[in-house]
């Protein structure tokens, strides 16, 4: 027999029962206990890494019910691999929605953000990385903080990007070149140490100078797009003026080949209507020059408004001719 100490509406009372029934009691619940353990359920966005004595022994176990060795033989450990995660670098999100909340400046935040650029200007970067689990497996044994070695690791990668450009091009065209470029580096040092993470995005949320410059870096702004604006004024002018001078030049040139031309075919014309009639006047001299003669009196003739006809034998034209009216007219 066994005392058993219960407590009851008049205060604890000690109850005897018999060994083999608390035994059995006990016995129930071990292996209770232990049946419970025996079973275990991956969510949608998870898979499970199961340990036997702390061993990797097992391919990840996919969404569904499964069974295990009991508790103390083999344990899981489940991973949302679907799930995309985000870091912040220099900024830190309070609440997202339509009007995201962020948390005020502090010194840790400045000095993450805080840079030295390739022309030896400091720029504050603010970034973030977004990224998912690949491998489970290798993010649980592989390396030891994989959260702290991402966060180290892009923070590096960034200063040395950073590094390597002006601070012109960090604030403003190099922007897309340096996501691309981080993140290639990045996933490419994550892979090397076999860290099981996937690099999805790294995007930089903000590049701004340093208050101290931020007033004098802004007049260089100003003055950078006042000269870009006078050059498209410039560029403008040129693309009104010159492209109508060429085309006013090419039109002259084109109607002065069509003058040359003209002038060439009426040429070969002449030359060949000459020849032609050489040709039928060495064949018939005098019908040609006879010929000719007549043509061209019926050119010239139409266009006199009087006209003498004499013999050949008179000597003088003058008594036949009728000055007086002439003059008169």
């Amino acid at each position: 027999m066994a005392g058993v100490t219960i407590q009851t509406p008049d205060g604890p009372k000690t109850v005897q029962v018999p060994w083999k029934t608390l035994i059995m009691v006990v016995s129930v619940i071990v292996a209770l206990l232990l049946l419970n353990s025996t079973y275990y359920s991956v969510e949608a966005n998870e898979v499970g890494i199961v340990q036997r004595f702390g061993r990797y022994v097992a391919p990840p176990k996919l969404p569904g019910l499964h069974f295990k060795w009991p508790w103390g033989i083999e344990q899981v450990t489940k991973v949302p691999v679907s799930l995309v995660r985000k870091q912040e670098f220099g900024f830190r999100t309070l609440e997202a929605g339509v009007q995201t909340r962020y948390a005020a400046k502090t010194r840790e935040l400045s000095e993450e953000s805080l840079m030295l650029s390739g022309d030896l200007n400091c720029a504050e970067v603010e970034w973030s990385v977004q990224y998912t689990i690949k491998d489970p497996a290798s993010l649980l044994f592989n390396v030891r903080a994989p959260e702290t070695t991402l966060r180290d690791m892009s923070e590096s990668i960034m200063r040395e990007v950073v590094g390597e450009r002006s601070v012109t091009e960090v604030l403003t065209s190099g922007r897309q070149e340096i996501n691309i470029e981080v993140k290639a580096k990045l996933q490419e040092t994550l892979d090397s140490y076999g860290a099981g993470i996937n690099v999805t995005q790294v995007i930089l949320q903000g590049v701004n100078p340093p208050d101290m410059v931020k007033a004098s870096f802004n007049e260089v702004n100003q003055a950078q797009q006042e000269m870009d604006r006078t050059i498209n004024q410039a560029y403008q002018a040129y693309n009104q003026l010159i492209p109508k001078a060429k085309g006013d030049a090419e039109k002259m040139v084109s109607e002065a080949e069509g003058y040359a031309m003209e002038r060439v075919n009426k040429a070969q014309g002449d030359v060949a209507r000459f020849n032609s009639i050489l040709e039928e006047y060495t064949k018939a001299k005098e019908i040609t020059r006879w010929r000719l003669y007549l043509e061209t009196m019926s050119e010239i003739l139409p266009a006199i408004k009087s006209k003498t006809i004499i013999d050949s034998e008179v000597e003088s034209v003058l008594p036949m001719l009728d000055l007086a009216s002439e003059g008169r007219k």
